[in-house]
């Protein structure tokens, strides 16, 4: 049943150094050719399909595009851009990132050509792309929720329901415990899934006010009590056995951790939009027996957040690089005013799984070959009051590493929910 939870039936279908890589665009002052980096697999498939064909109808404004593998990027893009060699499109996760690109006057504004582009999205999600009124980034790709995923094989063995709530998440993870099957997956060796349990549990807890302090720079803002709570929950889980007990050692870049679902091993993953797509790629078996399922994150009992709140990244975004020449920049803004989420474009995405930050897609979804997956996410989209941006790209660029390393000391136990606010709070950018 569709709703709250659903159960899927088959589909067709992020400070190192450049190590040698070549600048051919952005800040190489040579070159006048365009260039764009992205990322690899599931969506961005469609997206390197979409320069192909940019490339072939503008044969004057040619991009160059390289793939990296997410973590490998988000070091590149960064000392790529400081050093004034960034790609002439830059992708980011704006919050904290694009607010620095901002101040360092690394990004040009694009809002008046951009306008008509932006009257066709989602209104929450372009508003990630401003910065004191003026538009800096436009959304790019498919909205991304984080939402759990589960074997409901599995599930159908254990003879549980698939958890709602807190209580019944913690007798799931008992009952998959006595059957030898990890209740939840977790590639604690990428660090940052690890942000996706503690946003979610202090959301649910404390509402959206509890970690916007901490976005607000508020003294010891860390040290909120719902922020304390979620810690100690995160630690009452692992305690119960509720990960893999090897998740050190999983990595998010090659979708182990939700390929531990697709293969058995793991009965839940709680993992962003994207994790559907590379399924559809990689585990085409397990999606066409139709056992994988999706829902929200359970409720907290007696919490003050709105269960139909998310977390996640309302998509990626594209800003335009100050740093390259003027023939660059104009290639850049005319794919983003004139080409950017084209029909084929959108028809490609969809095809794929993932659903573009466009209003009014419903007929669209209607007329796919499998659009249970699409219907649940863009209503997870649409109907929520909050929608908070992944942690690490909505605080301060300068806490992003700290706090990975100081949430994975919670969840091995070295560190106490009260250290962890304290270490976090030393952090806090001062004016």
């Amino acid at each position: 049943m569709w709703g709250r939870k659903a159960k899927l039936s088959t589909a067709v279908l992020a400070a190192g150094s450049l190590l040698g890589l070549s600048a051919c665009g952005g800040g190489d002052a040579g070159s006048t050719e365009p260039d764009a980096w992205v990322l690899n697999g599931g969506v961005w498939t469609v997206v390197e399909e979409d320069f192909e064909a940019w490339n072939e109808e503008n044969p004057e404004q040619t991009f160059t595009v390289e793939s990296f593998a997410n973590d490998i990027y988000k070091e590149r893009i960064r000392t790529a851009v400081g050093s004034g060699e960034a790609p002439t499109l830059i992708v980011g996760w704006t919050g904290g990132g694009l607010l620095e690109y901002v101040e360092g006057d690394y990004v040009t504004d694009i809002t008046e050509p951009t306008a008509d582009l932006r009257e066709r999205l989602i209104d929450s999600v372009v508003a990630n792309g401003e910065v004191d009124g003026a538009t800096y980034a436009v959304p790019m790709n498919n909205v991304q929720p984080v939402m759990m995923y589960y074997n409901q094989e599995l599930f159908d063995e254990a003879g549980i329901e698939v958890p709602t709530d807190w209580d019944e998440m913690l007798e799931a993870v008992e009952v998959f415990q006595d059957k030898g099957v990890h209740p939840f997956s977790l590639a604690g060796g990428s660090l940052w899934p690890m942000l996706m349990w503690a946003s979610y549990l202090t959301d649910r807890i404390g509402g959206p006010e509890a970690f916007e302090a901490v976005v607000a720079g508020e003294p010891d803002a860390w040290s909120h009590p719902a922020i304390i709570e979620a810690m100690e929950r995160i630690q009452e889980l692992v305690e119960a056995g509720a990960f893999d007990p090897g998740f050190a050692s999983v990595v998010a870049d090659n979708n182990e951790d939700a390929h531990l679902v697709a293969d058995g091993l793991s009965a839940m993953v709680l993992q962003g939009s994207w994790v559907y797509s590379r399924l559809l790629e990689e585990s085409p078996e397990f999606m066409e027996s139709g056992n994988l399922g999706v829902t929200t994150f359970p409720s907290i009992p007696g919490g003050e957040g709105d269960p139909n709140s998310i977390v996640g990244n309302p998509a990626n975004f594209w800003s335009v690089s100050a740093n390259a020449t003027e023939e660059e920049q104009q290639a850049g803004i005319d794919y983003l005013s004139e080409w950017l989420f084209n029909d084929d474009y959108v028809d490609g995405m969809l095809e794929t799984g993932n659903i573009p930050p466009l209003t009014g897609l419903e007929d669209k979804i209607a007329e796919t070959e499998d659009p249970e997956f699409l219907d649940f996410a863009y209503g997870m989209v649409t109907e929520a009051p909050n929608f908070q941006l992944s942690w690490d790209q909505a605080v301060d660029p300068s806490q992003e590493r700290a706090l990975l390393e100081n949430l994975g000391q919670v969840f091995d136990g070295s560190l106490t929910p009260e250290e962890f606010a304290e270490n976090m709070n030393a952090t806090q950018p001062t004016d």
